[in-house]
Order: structure tokens, then C-alpha cells, then sequence
């Protein structure tokens, strides 16, 4: 017993046993690698189902997949490129981005292409981002942004939302001195807002000069509202922002993971120093090219989903449910928190009928299921089944 202590015996005899506890806890520790503690933070990002319930048909509404499929002059060229699987691809992808550059009139050599959008979201943190420097983000952002910001040892910094849009004023009173990369959706996944020009505008005005603004416009070719701007114009005048881009969305190449940024041409040579040398396949390459030459394809898309996107949110709202005003190619809809209405509830009951929307917990949005804008019957079969499950005892 120590002097002076009332403590009982029995304590001293309890101290070996907890330095070998905690022993053995350390040796745990350091008989294998541990990754940094960020890392641990992340929680994995999870896909939409892909499933239902066997003997239905499947309606995949949760990956926000355009209903057209690629085009026929994409699945050509990436046939003929099977013929030569032997050959590495151009680890520039100078044809691909060549393309991109010709169709937006663009700089090629300030265009860096990536494993999808995906790929280069992750690739601009970890060239900007280091341990304990800041990342901004808007509240129902994109998920990969918190993951990217933890995967470089930064720390996410949240900016709310009002009515479930970007705020540029909260998200400029977010900005410290450690702050070095702000992330904005336009538009955003998974509520379908949008910032007009001029908001996004006001964003890039009050960043200060060495803070990077990237503008992820995954969705900007569903936009039809005449104040939209993807941030090309943006990115033309400023040395401190990048546009991200995707094919997965209207172009229907999801499979083959193709996205490619427009950024100032000193941003564009960090991005090639970090990425890797072949990280774009000859498939995509080829592929992507021919998407981007078929403008028909994308107009029939773009048509379908505004027509569709209106119809389902008349329609949906005409139930009782709430619907979030979207520009992209699906909807947000919110259920009531009464048991058996809830949007978990419709969920399971839109699966065992074969809808497969996708579940929006991880955003914060427990009452919601996202929507993708399918074809007219997925669609029509949604509203029917929703209708049913609103309207039943």
C-alpha cells in the first residue's frame, strides 16, 4: 500500500496487470503497419443498390445512370480497341483531351484527364492538402470530399445549406488561415440545387487568392437554366480554380471511369506530377472520344430528362411528398417520419416491386430517397408504386 494511502491492498496487486494490459495493447500496435489517423475517420463511401428482390424486374434508379446507355458510336470504339490489348495507352491522352478541347474551345494542354471525376477530386487534395490544413465543403456536398480532405490529413470543414442549397456566405465565413481547397457541387449531389453564375462568381471573388476552388460540375450538360455556368469562364481568368467533369453521367460511360478537369496551367502540372503515368485506359480514351462527337445522343438525353424531370416531380408532389427543385437528372424526395411511411418504408417497399432508388442516410438525409430519372416506364412505374404506397391503409 502506498504511504498515506487509503486505498486497499488489493490495488497495488491490480497495477502489474494493468502495465501488461496496456504492454500488450502497444506491441499490438507496433507488430503491424497502422495508417495514419485520418485515414481511420473515413467512413468508406457505399454505393447505390444495384439489386431487388429476385422474380421483379430491376429498375436501377440509385446511381443516377442515364436511361440512353452509351453511345452507339462509344461502344464501337471500344470494341475496336480490344484488338490491341497488348499496348499501353497514351498516358496523356492527348486524342481525349484534344476532343474536350476542340468541343469547348479550351487550352488542351490545361486539361488533365482522370479515373473518373472521382480520381481527380482525391488528386487535387493530396497536392494541396496536407496534415491539419482545412477543407471547405457545403453541407450535402458530395461525399468524396470529406474523403478525400481525411485521406490527405486534413479536416473537413462544413458549411450549411439553406433550403438545401450552397451558401456563399457561409461558406466564405468557413475560410481561415489554414483553409486550402473549397469544394462546390453545381450542380449538387444528391439535392439537385444549383448557384447561379453570379453566386459562384461571389464565391471565387472571396477566396483569398492562394485557396483553391474547385467547381465539380458532374451534371452541368442536364442544366438548361440560362444564368448556369459550369466555371469555365471561371477558370479562364483565374489562377485558383479547377472545373471537374464527368462521362459517367449523359455521356453513359460509368464503366470505364473518364473525367477530366480544366484548371490554370500551374495547377494542370501538379495534377500530372501526382497522378498516375497510365491512369486513363485506351478503352476510355477511345471511347470518350467518340461520345463527345455524337451531339445527338446527348440532346435526346438532355431532352428526356427535362420533359421526365418535371413530370415526376408534378407528380410525386401531387402524392403528398415533398420534392426538392433539381437541375440534374434526378430528384431528392422526402417521406413523412410516420411508422410505415417513412422513407425507409418505402424503400423496402419499392424493392420488393424492383425500384431501386438510393437511400441518402450518409448525407444526413434519413427522411429522403434520391430518385434517377429513368425511362418512361421506370419512371411511370416509381409514381404508380408511390401512389400505392401513399395511399395504403
Amino acid at each position: 500500500m502506498r504511504r498515506g494511502s487509503n486505498t486497499p491492498a488489493t490495488f497495488d496487486r491490480d497495477i502489474p496487470e494493468r502495465f501488461e494490459e496496456i504492454a500488450m495493447t502497444i506491441q499490438t500496435k507496433n507488430d503491424r503497419p497502422q495508417p495514419r489517423a485520418g485515414v481511420l475517420k473515413i467512413e468508406a463511401y457505399v454505393p447505390g443498390k444495384s439489386k431487388a428482390t429476385g422474380g421483379v424486374k430491376l429498375h436501377k434508379l440509385s446511381s443516377n445512370e442515364t436511361p440512353f446507355g452509351p453511345s452507339p458510336r462509344a461502344i464501337e470504339a471500344y470494341a475496336a480497341c480490344g484488338r490491341h490489348l497488348e499496348a499501353y495507352p497514351d498516358g496523356s491522352a492527348t486524342a481525349l483531351r484534344e476532343e474536350i478541347a476542340r468541343k469547348f474551345n479550351l487550352d488542351p494542354a490545361r486539361i488533365v484527364c482522370g479515373a473518373g471525376s472521382d480520381e481527380l477530386l482525391s488528386l487535387l487534395t493530396q497536392a494541396y492538402v496536407g496534415p491539419g490544413d482545412e477543407g471547405v465543403f457545403s453541407e450535402y456536398g458530395f461525399l468524396v470530399y470529406r474523403i478525400a480532405i481525411l485521406a490527405a490529413g486534413g479536416v473537413p470543414v462544413v458549411a450549411p445549406e439553406q433550403n438545401r442549397v450552397a451558401d456563399v456566405d457561409a461558406m466564405l465565413a468557413c475560410v481561415t488561415e489554414r483553409t486550402r481547397i473549397v469544394f462546390l457541387a453545381n450542380p449538387n449531389n444528391p439535392t439537385g440545387t444549383y448557384l447561379p453564375r453570379a453566386e459562384v462568381q461571389r464565391l471565387a471573388d472571396g477566396l483569398p487568392r492562394h485557396v483553391l476552388l474547385v467547381l465539380d460540375a458532374a451534371y452541368a450538360e442536364y442544366v438548361t437554366n440560362d444564368d448556369y455556368a459550369s466555371g469555365i469562364e471561371l477558370v479562364a481568368s483565374r489562377e485558383n480554380v479547377v472545373m471537374t467533369r464527368t462521362f459517367s453521367k449523359i455521356h453513359g460511360l460509368a464503366a470505364l471511369r473518364i473525367g477530366w478537369c480544366y484548371a490554370p496551367a500551374r495547377i494542370a502540372d501538379a495534377l500530372n506530377r501526382v497522378r498516375g503515368p497510365f491512369n486513363l485506359s485506351a478503352a476510355a480514351i477511345d471511347a470518350g472520344v467518340a461520345a463527345l462527337r455524337d451531339d445527338a445522343h446527348v440532346a435526346k438525353s438532355v431532352a428526356h430528362n427535362k420533359e421526365w424531370l418535371e413530370i415526376v416531380t408534378r407528380e410525386l408532389r401531387a402524392l403528398g411528398l415533398s420534392v426538392t427543385p433539381s437541375v440534374g437528372n434526378f430528384v431528392l424526395i422526402d417521406f413523412p417520419k410516420t411508422p410505415g411511411k417513412t422513407a425507409a418504408d418505402a424503400d423496402a417497399f419499392l424493392s420488393m416491386r424492383g425500384y431501386i432508388l438510393r437511400a441518402v442516410n450518409a448525407y444526413g438525409l434519413p427522411d429522403c430517397l434520391r430518385m434517377t430519372i429513368g425511362d418512361q416506364e421506370a419512371n411511370r412505374g416509381v409514381i404508380a408504386a408511390l401512389k400505392e404506397f401513399m395511399t395504403h391503409a
